[in-house]
């Protein structure tokens, strides 16, 4: 398994992470398995939230890890706030509340990384900056960064925050390429030269910024790997993958972690076999033709 470097921290970290959200549907056996089997294939990173499973995802983890009490030292634990029911909430007392909350149910002493899960449109950075330094003081939280924030948004933040973001967890896929498509058609008319992110994959590279990619097997109509709504992408996946002897879930990552800014890849998969074919992707490294083909097959254009 591939380790990278997680932003300007020293965390080494596997580039294929498991993301947590659907854990709450798993019993005890099953969330044991899957940690396990996670750990045996070289996978150090747990991405969580507090409104996964509206808690009971951290819960059924922190059951399953409890059964491995002695590789907490060994593992990277990250969770997220700031997203309430009908509205989102930065404040100071929110996000000390759900790090207790979350710190309780992961029965664990401290989050490796805390995330802030969305903008929010109140949010006052000065808030956001207290809270970070009060958990940073106390131990509970080790490093800090955003999800699906522009740079803007990451820079006001930077006004008052004095600990270093070191990720920025934003939605990427072979079908959901906004963040690549601005900067291949700058200077065109066509669509894919609109920038809607802020440039925010350049500016993640200027910042030492890793991204994290969520959901990067979705497109519009759900999953896209091995669907019939597109035929195209996955003749395409399955004949450089074959190439590669990866299957084409594992392709659609290896495309994803064939671009410089060494992206992690958060694979939400509770289903042991499918995290062993993700993480064939790891050491893979495609061709830049093989890369552009998957690209312009997707549907994207190439000046």
């Amino acid at each position: 398994m591939k380790k990278i470097t997680l932003g300007t921290s020293d965390l080494q970290v596997s580039n294929v992470a498991l993301g947590c959200m659907s854990m709450n549907r798993l019993s005890t056996q099953e969330a044991t398995e899957v940690v396990q089997n996670a750990l045996d294939l070289g996978v150090n990173f747990f991405d969580h939230a507090d409104i996964y499973g509206k808690g009971q995802s951290e819960e059924v983890f922190s059951t399953a890890l409890n059964l491995r009490s002695s590789i907490r030292d060994n593992i990277i634990i990250q969770s997220k706030t700031g997203i309430r029911e009908g509205f989102y909430d930065l404040s100071k007392e929110h996000i000390l509340k759900t790090v207790d909350d979350s710190l309780k149910r992961l029965k664990t002493d401290y989050l490796d990384i805390l995330l802030l899960h969305r903008p929010d449109a109140l949010v006052e950075p000065e808030e956001v900056a207290a809270a970070f330094d009060q958990l940073e003081q106390s131990g509970k939280v080790r490093h800090f960064g955003v999800s699906n924030h522009n740079l803007m948004q990451i820079d006001l933040l930077k006004k008052s925050v004095k600990q270093d973001l070191i990720v920025n967890q934003l939605q990427l896929s072979v079908m959901h390429t906004g963040m690549i498509d601005a900067g291949i058609n700058v200077n065109t008319k066509f669509d894919g030269a609109v920038d809607r992110d802020g440039s925010v994959l350049d500016y993640s590279r200027l910042k030492d910024m890793t991204i994290q990619a969520w959901s990067p097997v979705k497109a519009d109509k759900g999953v896209f790997v091995d669907n019939d709504a597109y035929p195209e992408i996955n003749a395409t996946l399955k004949e450089i993958g074959e190439r590669h002897g990866l299957d084409n879930s594992a392709t659609a990552i290896a495309w994803i972690l064939r671009h410089p800014a060494n992206i992690q890849t958060i694979v939400g998969t509770m289903t042991p076999e499918r995290l062993k074919q993700y993480v064939k992707a790891s050491e893979v490294r495609l061709t830049r033709e093989e890369w552009y083909e998957i690209y312009r097959v997707a549907g994207n254009n190439v000046p």
